[in-house]
């Protein structure tokens, strides 16, 4: 009978703290955070779970080459159910944003819905792998940004997406191992993605500044302006030493086991990168919260695998 361990299995579950920061990041950067995000954020997650089932239903008779210990191929569930799983998870989260976001949400849930599915049907063996996994990424940012001015939120889509490419593309070498030149590729592109939000947006900077002036305090808003200009470079460097670290030791010993602690590094470390930019979008107290997901994902990926 298959369980809910079973499930969160195959879902890849504590991988899903990485999610909401998606939608929260776009929403900070569009000056459209509500208390519509969270629901929002809840349809992303749907949205993700869904591509998990639908990675291991496509992937089940590799797996049962290279990885029989997963859900599907040692028999605790049925591929028939994985896919069942899968198409209802994205039904309930194209849905859900519809609902809460009405047309300007389904707009980018649903061909978030149908990159995912591309990625995990078409394109995740091929070379246009890792860019279809980044546009996942950059779909998940705006439509977070979909109640507001969506092209304010590009560069933090942009920002995501470009550090989804290196997770994936370390990803496609968990099983083989990868050469050197691989991680240092992918380092260099960490440094890039935590330089461009280490930055604090002027629109931050002013929000920063409007709070303080309606204290009528100087001091406080010298404080707070300072606050919202560090903020995001703190949290950008806490991602890029946790991910980077990692990376850097498969430079050393790129070896099967090292890739897949990069990967799992990658996703566990994204809140901290989602939370600089939250931060960067003048929500520095929510960037914080966003990014103490990092800790708390790296704790149950002990129990779950997130890769």
């Amino acid at each position: 009978m298959t369980t809910l361990a079973d499930l969160a299995e195959l879902v890849r579950a504590p991988a899903a703290l990485s999610v909401p920061g998606d939608v929260i990041a776009g929403a900070a950067a569009a000056g459209a955070l509500s208390p519509r995000t969270p629901a929002l954020a809840g349809a992303s997650v749907l949205l993700y779970w869904a591509g998990m089932a639908a990675n291991d239903w496509s992937d089940r008779h590799l797996d049962a080459v290279e990885r029989p210990e997963r859900p599907i191929p040692s028999g605790r569930i049925t591929p028939a159910a994985a896919v069942g799983l899968a198409a209802g998870l994205t039904a309930a989260g194209v849905g859900l944003a519809a609902a809460v976001g009405g047309r300007r949400a389904a707009a980018l849930a649903v061909p978030l819905a149908a990159t995912i599915w591309g990625y995990d049907l078409l394109a995740k063996n091929t070379a246009a792998g890792p860019a279809v996994m980044a546009a996942c990424r950059g779909l998940d940012v705006l439509l977070g940004a979909s109640g507001g001015r969506v092209t304010r939120a590009l560069p933090a889509a942009a920002t995501v997406a470009a550090h989804t490419w290196t997770v994936t593309a370390l990803s496609r070498r968990e099983v083989t191992g990868a050469d050197a030149t691989l991680p240092m590729r992918t380092l260099a592109g960490t440094a890039l993605v935590a330089v461009s939000a280490a930055v604090a947006a002027p629109g931050a900077r002013r929000a920063a500044a409007r709070t303080a002036d309606q204290t009528g305090v100087r001091t406080n808003r010298t404080r707070s302006a300072g606050i919202a200009a560090v903020l995001p470079a703190v949290l950008a460097g806490w991602y890029a030493a946790r991910y980077g670290a990692a990376q850097a030791e498969v430079v050393r010993d790129p070896s099967a086991g090292r890739v897949r602690a990069a990967v799992g590094a990658g996703i566990t470390g994204l809140p901290a990168l989602q939370g600089a930019l939250t931060a960067r979008g003048g929500a520095g107290l929510l960037g914080v919260a966003v990014a103490a997901a990092a800790p708390l994902g790296r704790r149950l990926a002990r129990k779950v695998s997130p890769t």
